[in-house]
């Protein structure tokens, strides 16, 4: 070990987050089971209006206030709810064009979101407030490898598990919003923009005013429906990587 990580790994798992109940508050764990659609358990529920349609942060920033709970037990790798506990939830395909046969519940896209604790810290560097990582609702985050680097992973192994990226993940307006308070402000939007939009990271794509924060991530062997998972400090090694934006998703 060298630096707290395995000699040769890029990175190291430092947090994992699951959130049950999409756009409410996310749960820590120390380690999490696999599923074709993400991480068991996450993005399982949404909470929906008196007409069925479905409410996030977007349009109720309240939502960041409401704590969510899973029974310990739902964590372990072999558990299955019973009769009693068992709700199915609903599941519809990622984006063809980007990541053809993968399935995901009530996430945005894909099925995980990756961040990195350096790209948080740069970030931070150029805030007047720093901002905590849960502005950004990630899966997974890795500390351990440079800022940003983890934009330009193609294939990277976590552990035992492959994962392939899809797209960079353009953000929405809840990074502006207080999870601990709901409260909606600018940052770190307008920040973001001077180093992360389109534009400035002249990615292959006609510049739309997006910014980027987060990989977003399909586990390779999801479709083999054999359970595994992974822990905080697992290793991160990169399998593949592409050398500029030009060649990045987004």
């Amino acid at each position: 070990m060298a630096d707290g990580k395995e000699v040769g790994a890029a990175a190291q798992v430092r947090s994992i987050f699951i959130y049950p109940l999409k756009s409410c508050r996310g749960v820590s764990v120390s380690e999490a089971p696999l599923s074709s659609t993400g991480f068991r358990w996450d993005r399982q529920w949404i909470v929906v209006n008196s007409k069925g349609r479905a409410c996030t942060q977007r349009v109720e920033p309240s939502l960041a206030l409401v704590e969510v709970e899973l029974p310990n037990e739902a964590l372990l790798e072999d558990w299955e709810p019973n009769a009693s506990s068992f709700l199915v939830s609903q599941s519809r395909p990622t984006d063809p064009n980007y990541a053809p046969g993968y399935k995901i519940k009530f996430n945005d896209a894909y099925p995980f979101l990756l961040t990195s604790q350096k790209s948080l810290d740069l970030l931070n560097e150029q805030l007047k407030e720093p901002v905590s990582i849960n502005r950004f609702r990630p899966n997974i985050l890795i500390d351990g490898s440079d800022p940003f680097c983890e934009d330009l992973w193609k294939d990277i192994k976590i552990g035992e598990n492959t994962f392939h990226s899809t797209e960079l993940c353009y953000r929405c307006k809840v990074p502006t919003i207080n999870q601990e308070t709901a409260e909606a402000g600018s940052e770190p939007s307008e920040t973001l923009m001077k180093f992360r939009s389109d534009e400035v990271l002249k990615t292959n794509k006609k510049p739309q005013g997006r910014i980027y924060f987060g990989q977003h991530l399909v586990w390779v062997d999801s479709l083999a429906q054999e359970r595994k998972t992974i822990k905080v400090e697992d290793p991160v090694y990169v399998l593949k990587m592409v050398s500029s934006y030009v060649d990045v998703s987004v």
